[in-house]
């Protein structure tokens, strides 16, 4: 009796040794950016796209023209930036390719006059922000 359990209990040992439990794999999750000489890029989930894309300064801030992509690679939208502030033109474009909307920041404030524009391309407003020297009244 005692040979039959030792050898039981060898061969259950020997079971739960090879069995062991199995490891589990832990995903690492996708980074979805990368900076390549100064360049910052983000991407869609799957890295198949790019979403944003733009230069940075020794800081990381933006710095320059910084661009928005549809996940089928359509140009939606450029802003130009100086050491992380919007500085410069801006322009948004409907899915369909057509002009949203233009304007111009300085020192991240709207100035000077910004178009809108329906989806066919028309003119659909404009407004005047001012120059930051000069200040708009207020909206009644």
């Amino acid at each position: 009796m005692k040979n039959w359990s030792l050898l039981l209990l060898t061969v259950v040992i020997t079971l739960l040794a090879a069995c062991g439990s199995p490891e589990k794999k832990v995903e690492e999750p996708e980074s979805l950016f990368e900076v390549k000489d100064g360049v910052y890029t983000e991407f869609y989930p799957g890295r198949k796209a790019v979403k944003y894309r733009g230069p940075q300064d020794e800081n990381e801030l933006r710095h320059g023209r910084w661009f928005f992509y549809s996940e089928n690679g359509v140009e939606l939208s450029m802003t130009e930036y100086s050491h992380g502030k919007k500085n410069g033109d801006s322009f948004v474009r409907y899915p369909n390719g057509m002009m949203r909307y233009y304007g111009h920041y300085e020192n991240d404030v709207q100035t000077g006059v910004w178009i809108t524009y329906d989806q066919k391309g028309n003119v659909s407003q404009e407004k005047d922000f001012g120059s930051p020297s000069t200040p708009v009244a207020p909206v009644q």
